[in-house]
């Protein structure tokens, strides 16, 4: 059994943010019924280069385990259709701009009257309360809004993005993890309830200690390159042959990582005698490091901090992750069947359960895949399905 069984998700999202959290979902189980404009479907589709086999890869990465329907939702039949979906959906899942749902009919109390027992997931770029709740939200939009490209780059550099689309990402697993917890709170209530996750709330939950230090300093953070704003000598290194990662975490690993280099002039040295020391010396200590490791091999700095007890380890290219023979033994590179993209792999699911595991069960569905499977199941006859799809509503 899968832990999500039985569980039906009714995805009205589109883009990243919210098919991320039904993707998740859906992994454990859900029933995931993927809604998508006719004829043009979920924008990801359309967000190329790259294709694999004419399919876009930015889709195929957070759609699998789900069903699609294409369906008008501004049209009367239409709207039908999705009234129905509703009273039968244990969750709702939208990410459009604020207002539109209830413009559409589709707002939480709207859906609320027709299933008292709805869990209404609302992902947006600011939330839906604030001064700014009207604004759009994008990823790079809120990656700088929200501090994080303050943060991230070289000190004397222009700010940069994360190389992921981090925002969206996490604001779909904060949705995920909501979800499930009303779907928890439901079993002793009996109600459902609405949930407003957006991007900026979830970015500001991780700038984390970022924030507390903040308050506690006054200091708005600086920005380190791939180092620590409070442990040194904790980032990117410059060996002989290739880029590494050395993460001296605490006092203890900067004993092991002197005697295990043999560098007992720096062990000694009052100036890094403890973290303190070493933070304020940053600059002094990281080029001190960064010439005596840039004379060295990685393979022998990995032995020696393999030997002392030291994290330490390569900067892998996205290439080498996911041909990397430990990710494929984490189950991290998933293999699926698909009508046109032959040997598809996407990354997996993170998280490991002994019991009730994530499967694979589904392909990212064609547009309007499953259209015809979905409203036979509501009731409709073939007759009326082909009658809608006369009315331009599917």
């Amino acid at each position: 059994m899968l832990a999500l069984e039985g569980v039906k998700v009714l995805d009205l999202s589109r883009t990243l943010a919210g098919p991320f959290c039904t993707m998740m979902l859906g992994d454990m189980g859900a029933d995931i019924i993927k809604v998508e404009q006719p004829g043009s479907g979920d924008e990801t589709r359309r967000f190329t280069p790259p294709t694999w086999n004419g399919e876009s890869c930015y889709y195929l990465t957070s759609n699998r385990n789900k069903r699609s329907i294409t369906i008008d939702i501004k049209s009367p039949k239409g709207k039908e259709i999705i009234y129905k979906l509703a009273e039968e959906a244990d969750v709702v899942v939208e990410n459009f701009r604020t207002g539109t749902m209830e413009k559409l009919g589709f707002g939480y109390e709207q859906l609320k009257e027709k299933n008292p027992r709805l869990i209404y997931c609302s992902i947006s770029g600011f939330g839906r309360t604030g001064p700014e709740k009207d604004k759009p939200g994008y990823d790079l939009l809120l990656q700088g809004y929200s501090g994080l490209m303050s943060i991230t780059g070289e000190p004397d550099q222009p700010p940069v993005k994360v190389g992921t689309s981090a925002v969206d990402l996490n604001t779909g697993m904060f949705a995920a993890f909501g979800i499930v917890t009303a779907l928890f709170a439901r079993q002793t209530s009996g109600k459902g309830q609405f949930i407003d996750a957006s991007l900026l709330d979830s970015q500001v939950a991780l700038l984390n200690y970022h924030g507390t230090n903040f308050f506690a300093t006054g200091k708005p953070a600086a920005r380190y390159g791939s180092g620590h704003p409070t442990i040194v000598p904790y980032q990117a290194f410059q060996a002989k042959d290739m880029d590494i990662i050395l993460a001296v975490a605490n006092d203890g690993l900067w004993v092991k990582c002197c005697r295990g280099f043999g560098w007992n002039d720096l062990l000694e040295d009052d100036r890094f005698k403890i973290n303190d020391d070493r933070v304020a010396n940053r600059e002094v200590l990281v080029n001190i490091i960064n010439e005596r490791l840039g004379k060295m091999e990685s393979a022998e700095i990995f032995e020696l901090m393999e030997k002392a007890g030291v994290p330490c380890g390569p900067i892998h290219t996205v290439e080498q992750v996911m041909t990397h023979p430990h990710v494929k033994a984490r189950e991290m590179v998933l293999e699926i069947e698909h009508p046109n993209v032959k040997d598809l792999k996407v990354p997996g699911f993170p998280v490991k359960f002994s019991e009730t595991p994530a499967k694979l069960r589904k392909h990212p569905p064609l547009l309007g895949e499953h259209t015809d499977e979905i409203l036979q199941e509501l009731g409709y006859s073939e007759e009326e399905i082909k009658e809608l799809r006369e009315d331009h509503a599917l």
